[in-house]
């Protein structure tokens, strides 16, 4: 049976690879503090295999997170410059391509829907080919490593350490931010474990006058959308918000069917995600990516598209939850 935290390895070994690099790369004045922090993510996603067996202490990890932060924190990570192809040397090729440098994109998801519908119900000796439950995140792996290898054929490049050293280059303009998602997601989790959206709920249930379900409704989408403002991901604020105002509220006690509330719950607070800074891996990252001269352009440009689709999702749940 092949097990998601192989692909937990091979993601670790890629971070301490490229790390090494950074290490040696004089080109970075702050070679030292870059290789250290991603050493540390890679030698994590190394470790926690014997954290989750209770055959390691989980302190460690907790160490090395509180190293990363200050490490990004006191600005000890940098930027070098990878050995890959030359700015021109990538617009030549992009011109000969065309449309075929989407072709490994596209073989990422292709590969993972492949694996999460048709592979999860394969099994050899009576045993599953994919571990249970993470049949998605191990169509995600093969489809990257696929990815990987159809771009290498399209571009014609033999040499596997060059898109070692892209990777790294992209690695580095990306930074800390990276992470971000992740850390915001577990921040979530911990509000939902201190009962944050118990206490939200009790107080909106006193506000809330009774049986306006339109006003609950949108108060359920527009606490979504300010949530995940706050935090920067609609997964971190869906568990307040819902067990907040979704569940008890909506479901319960006006009789919303769930799908429809819950999946359209989820979309307002992807409104949020187009306004705020805090979802950097899709906002600042993209604007620093792209060299553009306001790092807050996406945002605003992305307003008028946040308000409007907010408005809509308000409507949907009026009319299609009751």
């Amino acid at each position: 049976m092949i097990k998601v935290e192989w692909f937990y390895w091979l993601v670790g070994a890629v971070f301490l690879a490229m790390a090494a690099q950074m290490a040696v790369d004089r080109s970075n004045p702050k070679r030292l503090g870059s290789a250290a922090f991603w050493g540390l993510l890679g030698a994590c996603f190394l470790y926690s295999t014997w954290v989750v067996r209770k055959q390691a202490p989980a302190e460690p990890l907790g160490v090395a997170v509180l190293a990363m932060a200050c490490l990004a924190g006191f600005g000890r990570t940098g930027r070098g410059t990878p050995r890959t192809t030359t700015a021109e040397q990538r617009t030549a090729l992009a011109a000969r391509l065309r449309g075929r440098l989407f072709v490994p994109a596209l073989t990422i998801p292709l590969v993972a829907v492949v694996c999460a519908s048709a592979l999860k119900h394969w099994h050899v000796g009576g045993e599953p080919v994919l571990e249970p439950g993470s049949e998605t995140v191990l169509g995600l792996g093969f489809g990257a490593v696929a990815g990987l290898a159809v771009a290498m054929f399209v571009v014609r490049e033999r040499n596997p350490a060059v898109s070692l050293h892209a990777g790294r280059g992209l690695l580095e303009s990306m930074g800390w931010a990276l992470l971000l998602p992740q850390l915001l997601a577990v921040l979530g989790s911990i509000f939902q474990v201190a009962g944050v959206g118990t206490q939200v709920g009790k107080i909106t249930e006193q506000l809330l006058p009774d049986g306006q379900k339109y006003v609950a409704v949108a108060v359920y989408c527009v606490g979504m959308a300010v949530f995940t403002t706050i935090m920067g991901n609609a997964f971190a604020a869906f568990p307040v918000m819902t067990a907040a105002v979704g569940w008890p509220v909506l479901i319960q006690q006006m009789h919303g069917e769930p799908a429809v509330v819950l999946a359209v719950g989820m979309l307002a607070g992807f409104c949020g995600t187009l306004v705020t800074p805090m979802a950097a891996n899709y906002n600042i990252v993209p604007a620093a990516l792209l060299e553009l001269k306001d790092q807050y352009g996406p945002i605003k440009a992305q307003i008028p598209t946040a308000g409007a689709l907010l408005a809509c999702n308000i409507v949907i749940i009026s009319l299609f939850a009751f």
